[in-house]
C-alpha cells in the first residue's frame, strides 16, 4: 500500500470520492464520509485499520477479501458504496449537523433514483444525525426510502472498540441473509 505523508493526506481534505453504484443493487453500503486516506487513494474504506473489507468477506458478502483498490468488483456481487457526506475529513466529528441533514436528504434522493433492495448505513450515530432518528439502533429500521429497506450496521472504523470484526461480521451476515444473498 502507498504510504502518504501528512501533507499529502491533508491535501486530500474536502476531496470527493466517486461512489461505486449501479441501479438495482442488493445492498448499497453507506459510510459516514471519506477519510483522508480514502480521499488520497480514491478508494472507499482505505485506511488500514478500517475493518469494512475484512468484515464484508467474513460475513459472506464477498467470496474473498477484497482490497480497497478492487472496490469496483463489488458491483458484480450486487453491492455498492456511497457516503452520507461526500467531502473528506480527518474525523467524522469535523462534520456539522447541517452537513449530516443535507447528506441524508441527498442520500434519500440517490436511493430513490438507484433503487437498491437495502441501504446499509455503517454507523448508528451517522444514521441518527442524517435522518433525525435519535432512537435508532443497529439492525433493520422501520424507515423505507421508496421500496428500499434500511439497515444500520456498526461503524467498521478501528476506533469503534465496542464491536470486534467477528461481531460486526455477524451483523453484516444478518443483513446478507435478509437481502436474499445467503
Amino acid at each position: 500500500m502507498t504510504r502518504f505523508t501528512s501533507q499529502e493526506l491533508e491535501a486530500a481534505r474536502d476531496r470527493l470520492v466517486p461512489d461505486v453504484v449501479a441501479d438495482g443493487l442488493h445492498v448499497l453500503f453507506c459510510g459516514i464520509n471519506p477519510g483522508l486516506m480514502t480521499a488520497a487513494t480514491g478508494h472507499h474504506f482505505a485506511r488500514p485499520g478500517n475493518r469494512f473489507w475484512p468484515v464484508l468477506h467474513l460475513s459472506g458478502f464477498t467470496p474473498r477479501l477484497l482490497k480497497p483498490s478492487e472496490q469496483q468488483e463489488l458491483l458484480s456481487y450486487g453491492l455498492g458504496i456511497t457516503n452520507v457526506v461526500a467531502r473528506a475529513s480527518a474525523r467524522a466529528d469535523e462534520l456539522s449537523a447541517e452537513e449530516y441533514r443535507e447528506g441524508g436528504r441527498l442520500l434519500a434522493e440517490k436511493v430513490s433514483r438507484l433503487k437498491p433492495r437495502w441501504l446499509a448505513v455503517v454507523g448508528v450515530t451517522a444514521y441518527r444525525a442524517a435522518f433525525d432518528d435519535r432512537k435508532a439502533k443497529v439492525g433493520p429500521q422501520e424507515r423505507r426510502i421508496g421500496e428500499t429497506r434500511v439497515w444500520v450496521l456498526p461503524n467498521p472504523s478501528g476506533l469503534n472498540a465496542h464491536w470486534t470484526a467477528a461481531t460486526m461480521a455477524e451483523e453484516f451476515a444478518r443483513l446478507r441473509v435478509a437481502a436474499g444473498d445467503g
